[in-house]
């Protein structure tokens, strides 16, 4: 068992049917034509032992840390970037958001080791978007944050490129 990085496979098919907003549209949004806005992001942790790769779909407890301080489910995620998409005559099309603030767990307790993170919509029935893995880790009664890569065409956190 391994947690590995990816981009989940069901994500990429939801994006196609616009299930996911990660900011407030200009144009007709799900929720509303006069006031539209972007939906709830959440990043929950997980232990070395679990399995959450391209095939996780949703949010689940199973493997997810526990300890003082954490609470189930995570901590909601920042989006204040817009998406963003470029293209030019030298390059593919590349489509990219990253959070616009750090992942931070406050105050926290987690004596068991952990090294991901899921990135999932509670908007939209906990269905998964990402999983980023790092080093091992634990933490006592401290702060774990995860700090934000710059939102550009080869670093932001979530990138769709066209070939």
């Amino acid at each position: 068992m391994a947690n590995t990085q990816s981009m989940c496979t069901s994500f990429l098919g939801e994006l196609m049917s616009a299930q996911h907003q990660f900011g407030a549209s200009t144009i007709t949004s799900r929720t509303s034509l006069t006031a539209p806005t972007g939906d709830t992001f959440k990043a929950a942790l997980y232990l070395v032992s679990a399995t959450y790769n391209a095939a996780t779909t949703a949010y689940s407890a199973t493997g997810e840390v526990s300890g003082t301080g954490y609470t189930a489910g995570g901590v909601t995620v920042t989006t204040a970037t817009v998406p963003t998409a470029t293209n030019s005559s030298s390059t593919a099309g590349v489509g990219f958001v990253t959070p616009s603030a750090s992942i931070t767990y406050t105050t926290v307790t987690l004596a068991t080791a952990f090294d991901a993170v899921l990135i999932y919509n509670s908007t939209q029935s906990n269905k998964a978007v990402s999983v980023h893995t790092f080093g091992s880790q634990t933490i006592t009664a401290g702060t774990f944050t995860l700090t934000m890569p710059s939102n550009t065409t080869t670093t932001a956190l979530l990138r769709l490129a066209t070939t």
